[in-house]
């Protein structure tokens, strides 16, 4: 081969590769590709949110190849979320998003490290959990409490008698009970634990007279018969709990249901947002991966990218209007 043809064959060559290599990942398929997905979960390891994202990375491996579980927790979440808004917009990092991170915390923290409305781009919900309205057995039947209208009554008629716990100032289970009071005209007084498990203890104990909790998380006390489900607090009656009436058929419309699903970075294209959820949903559906997370109380609920933004955005209006009622705030 001539120097000259030789020279100009290696020139081309390297521009090629050159511009190969300067193509931003986003713009390839999200298929099986050799490097791995990074998925952060904003929590500690072993919860139903880390669970349930461990299970959904084994049930894509075969579209998406490997994905990896990060665990980033810290500040309600919001370490964790922080580090999937400020991760390159590539498809190689999602994370997860929940009702906390994307709904309670920007009303919650005076200062926020990220914007939930607009770091982000959906994915996919994954699931819906309901919470639970419990009572202690022995109190509810001292009280003559069977429903959520004897307790409402009772309420009323005994201000201030009646009161409920929570995992600490600012949790779901204050929130929620902050706008069961709310919405049912009544009072209770609110006592924070450090955390939801002393809480659950409070009202085995008869510290507290209910709370409301999160099912998957009220399950073996309800099994066990030391605590009473009056209503989940779901719009409609779940599957989860049959028998058990949605707290909507006393107090109109209300909900407040624990979800979480999968967001990207903002910027990330609408292609790979498009192949990561037909991915994600498809692994949702398939009938083992339901089967798992049946065992961990919770409900799959795939969506289209809109429609889990939309679903962010109204939890956001909501719990702002919720968390001002409540007065709660970290600094």
């Amino acid at each position: 081969m001539p120097l000259m043809t030789s020279r100009r064959h290696l020139l081309t060559s390297a521009a090629v590769l050159a511009a190969v290599l300067a193509t931003p990942f986003a713009l390839s398929p999200v298929h099986a590709q050799d490097r791995p997905i990074h998925l952060i979960v904003p929590y500690p390891a072993g919860g139903p949110l880390d669970v349930t994202s461990r299970a959904l990375a084994e049930s894509v491996q075969k579209t998406l190849g490997t994905v990896i579980v990060d665990n980033k927790p810290g500040a309600g979440g919001n370490i964790g979320a922080d580090a999937v808004a400020k991760s390159a917009p590539d498809g190689l990092t999602i994370g997860l998003a929940a009702t906390a991170t994307h709904a309670v915390n920007p009303w919650l923290y005076s200062k926020m490290p990220y914007d939930a409305a607009k770091d982000f781009e959906a994915i996919t919900q994954m699931v819906t959990v309901p919470n639970v309205l419990v009572i202690n057995t022995e109190r509810a039947a001292a009280l003559k409490i069977n429903s959520v209208a004897d307790l409402i009554a009772y309420a009323k008629a005994n201000p201030g008698k009646l009161n409920y716990g929570s995992g600490g100032n600012g949790s779901a289970g204050h929130l929620a009970g902050e706008m069961f009071k709310q919405r049912g005209g009544f009072s209770a007084v609110h006592i924070p634990y450090r955390g939801a498990s002393p809480a659950q203890l409070a009202l085995l104990a008869g510290e507290v007279d209910f709370n409301i909790d999160n099912l998957a998380a009220a399950a073996p006390n309800l099994s066990s018969g030391k605590v009473k489900a009056l209503a989940v607090t779901t719009l409609q009656a779940s599957q989860m709990l049959p028998g058990v009436p949605p707290l909507a058929d006393t107090i109109k419309g209300f909900s407040i249901d624990t979800w979480w699903g999968l967001v990207a970075p903002a910027g990330t294209p609408k292609d790979v947002i498009a192949k990561l959820n037909k991915a994600f949903v498809d692994a949702l559906n398939a009938p083992e991966t339901q089967k798992r997370f049946a065992s961990l109380l919770a409900q799959p609920a795939p969506s289209t990218p809109e429609q889990f933004d939309k679903l962010m955005t109204a939890e956001r209006a909501k719990f702002e209007q919720v968390v001002k009622v409540s007065g709660a705030k970290i600094d």
